[in-house]
C-alpha cells in the first residue's frame, strides 16, 4: 500500500490526507504498481463519463475527459512530450538535445507538438465505439502508464541527475514481470484478445523508442519516459480503433 501511494502521488496531483514515507529506491520499486495507478486514472474517466454523458453531447464529454486526464497528472507527460519535440527540432549533438530538454521553457516546436499530440487523443477517443468506451478509457491509461515501467528498467541514464535518474536506479525486473503481469490481465479482462493485440503493438512500440533513445542519447531520461506515456495514450487509442472498424465484435 505504500508504494502504490507513493506512485499516486508521483503521477497525479490529487492530494492525500497523510504524508507517505519515501526511501531512497522507493521510487523506482513503486513502478511495479503503476499501472494501478493507470487504472485508477481510467476509473476516475470512467466514472465522470458516466456523469456526463446524460448530459451534454459526447463531443463534449470527450473533451472534458481529455482535459481531466491532463489536469489530474499536472500535465506531467505532455510536459516531457514537449520537451522531447523540442530536443528533436534543435538538431544537435547529445549534449544540445539534453539541454534544450532540460530547458523549462517551451518553444514553438514544443507547443506545436503538444497541439498535435492532444488533438490526435481527443479524435481517438472521440471515434471509439459507444459499445466499447468505458473498457477503453479504463485500459489505455493503464497501458500508458506500463510504458513508463518498459523505458525504465533496464536502461541507461542520459544524465546523472532528474526523476528519470532516481527511478531508473530503482526499478528493476521484479517491478516489470510485475507490472506486465497486471496489463496483460487487465488488458484481456477489460478488450479481449484486441487488449492482448494492442498490448503487443505498444511494447514493440515502446521497445523500438527505448532504443532509438539509447542510440541518440545514450540513455533514458524523465523526458523521454513522459513523451512516451503520452505516445502509448494516442496509439493505443488509434489501435483500439483500428481494431474495432475491423469488426467491433472481436473486442468482447
Amino acid at each position: 500500500m505504500r508504494l502504490f501511494l507513493i506512485a499516486f502521488q508521483f503521477l497525479t496531483i490529487i492530494p492525500l490526507p497523510l504524508t507517505v514515507r519515501c526511501e531512497e529506491d522507493d521510487l523506482g520499486r513503486s513502478m511495479s504498481l503503476f499501472p494501478l495507478v493507470g487504472l485508477a486514472l481510467g476509473a476516475l474517466l470512467a466514472g465522470a463519463d458516466c456523469l456526463l454523458s446524460p448530459l451534454v453531447p459526447r463531443a463534449l464529454v470527450d473533451l472534458i475527459l481529455v482535459v481531466l486526464l491532463a489536469g489530474v497528472t499536472g500535465a506531467l507527460h505532455l510536459d516531457g512530450l514537449a520537451d522531447v519535440c523540442d530536443g528533436l527540432a534543435a538538431r544537435g549533438s547529445r549534449e544540445r538535445f539534453l539541454e534544450v530538454m532540460k530547458d523549462s521553457r517551451v518553444g514553438a516546436v514544443g507547443a506545436v507538438g503538444l497541439v498535435l499530440a492532444l488533438g490526435l487523443k481527443y479524435q481517438a477517443l472521440l471515434a471509439v465505439p459507444a459499445p466499447s468506451k468505458r473498457s477503453v478509457l479504463l485500459f489505455f491509461p493503464l497501458l500508458a502508464r506500463f510504458a513508463q515501467v518498459q523505458m525504465t528498467v533496464g536502461a541507461t541514464r542520459a544524465r546523472r541527475d532528474g526523476l528519470g535518474a532516481a527511478f531508473i536506479g530503482g526499478a528493476g525486473l521484479p517491478q516489470f514481470l510485475i507490472a506486465y503481469s497486471m496489463t496483460l490481465v487487465a488488458a484481456y479482462l477489460l478488450l479481449g484478445m484486441n487488449g492482448l493485440y494492442c498490448t503487443l503493438a505498444l511494447y514493440l512500440f515502446t521497445w523500438r523508442f527505448k532504443v532509438w533513445a539509447h542510440n541518440r542519447l545514450g540513455g533514458v531520461t524523465g523526458d523521454l519516459i513522459g513523451c512516451a506515456s503520452e505516445l502509448n495514450e494516442i496509439l493505443s487509442l488509434i489501435v483500439l480503433v483500428a481494431l474495432v472498424n475491423r469488426g467491433w465484435q472481436a473486442f468482447l
